[in-house]
């Protein structure tokens, strides 16, 4: 099945974008397709949208989103795109973006690209559409049957989780050093605590940036992208798989935004300006303040934030103000707490603003745990955040449930 994928973007042509984008979809068996236009629809974006906008490019993006709602364009799923630069981009941008939500049930996904974003850079977002479409079934199955195994190959560590029908009962965590090493190092952990040996799992699901390399070692049963197998862990441990709902996943490196319906993603983001949203952001802090991990959220959670001014966007500004923060005297607390806000700040500011953000939100991933980010994340939207049990284990949770149903998909 190839997958179309309806383009709405403005500028890649010129920066050289374009063929990367076309060569990601491609790599996942896609195509991109462009809309056709009505141009009448061009003299009302100003009307649709409620600005005036300047760019013909930005109004032809406009127009070919109407194509889409009008049914005059066979799409399965669509690639919003503008520059990272034009604020003008990012207005329409996200106004399409909920036109198309309201009016059509297909997979949305936003990007801001630069001169030099490459295909490998879209690969994840390009698949995770692909596997939205493909397996839409798979994604709304509901239980994980027999004994399987999950394997999460993140950034910074590599989980593992066994579960037997239904219920989780092996785990393993380690920092990822070598890839396939810190992977049966977690393996090991956990089919020690589940009391199982190599021989008695039955399905063996990967995920992660190294999820082709263990998939391969491990003759997985599936090999999947993070953005799905995250979204079946988090509303399986959440308890909502039906319904709306919105998962933050803050990982080592990046952090991703995705709007749930019975557990299926229908929009997600990934990604930011800078990798100061992220767990790395939160090692560098706590080895600069000479506390764990855990102990930082704690600290956090006694400080306050209003006392230390510090950048939002990029992780080496951010690591900046820290230091001269604490140089001028400054409370390790409150440095602490500055440090999460700045990281829910971000979150807000550039995924939030790319997702609908529904209700409950699920916060995952490895800085869930953490209580201050819990109670700045609070704060900064205004309502209570879920923390579901195992949360840093997502993605390891739903490599094991969606290779369960996998194998029973195909046997069918």
């Amino acid at each position: 099945m190839t997958v179309k994928i309806a383009e709405l973007t403005c500028g890649p042509e010129y920066s050289g974008v374009q063929a990367e984008i076309e060569k990601a979809a491609k790599d996942v068996g896609g195509e991109i397709v462009f809309p056709e236009v009505d141009l009448g629809y061009i003299d009302m974006v100003d009307e649709h949208l409620g600005f005036e906008v300047a760019s013909p490019n930005l109004k032809l993006m406009f127009a070919r989103a109407m194509s889409i709602i009008e049914g005059n364009t066979d799409a399965d799923a669509v690639f919003i795109a503008t520059c990272f630069r034009c604020a003008e981009g990012a207005l329409v941008r996200n106004e399409v973006r909920r036109l198309i939500q309201k009016k059509t049930d297909l997979p949305v996904v936003m990007y801001s690209f630069t001169e030099r974003t490459k295909a490998s850079e879209l690969s994840t977002r390009m698949e995770a559409l692909a596997t939205i479409v493909e397996r839409k079934s798979l994604l709304g199955r509901k239980k994980q049957e027999g004994v399987s195994l999950g394997l999460d190959s993140g950034s910074t560590t590599t989980k593992a989780i066994i579960m037997e029908d239904n219920k989780i009962i092996g785990k393993g965590w380690v920092y990822t050093k070598d890839v396939i090493e810190s992977a049966q190092k977690a393996v090991d952990e956990a089919l020690k605590e589940a009391g199982l040996k190599m021989e008695d799992i039955e399905t063996i699901g990967t995920t992660g940036y190294g999820r082709h390399t263990l998939g391969e070692h491990f003759k997985a049963d599936l090999i999947q992208e993070e953005l799905t197998v995250n979204s079946k862990g988090a509303a399986f441990l959440a308890n909502k798989q039906e319904g709306e709902a919105t998962v933050i996943d803050i990982g080592g490196m990046d952090n991703k935004a995705i709007s749930l319906n019975n557990a299926i993603p229908d929009n997600f983001t990934m990604g930011g300006i800078c990798a100061g949203a992220s767990g790395r952001f939160f090692e560098i802090t706590a080895r600069r303040l000479d506390v764990s991990i855990q102990e930082l959220g704690d600290l956090a959670a006694e400080g306050n934030w209003r006392n230390v001014r510090m950048n939002s966007y990029c992780i080496v500004f951010g690591i900046q103000d820290l230091v001269t923060a604490l140089a001028g005297g400054a409370e390790p607390k409150d440095v602490a707490a500055a440090a999460a806000h700045s990281v829910a700040e971000q979150i807000y500011e550039q995924q939030l603003q790319e997702v609908d953000v529904r209700d409950p939100v699920i916060l995952v991933g490895g800085s869930s745990l953490l209580k201050g980010m819990v109670l700045a994340l609070e704060e900064i939207l205004g309502k209570k955040i879920v923390v579901p049990p195992y949360s840093q284990y997502i993605g390891a949770v739903g490599a094991a449930l969606l290779s369960s149903g996998y194998k029973y998909f195909k046997k069918k």
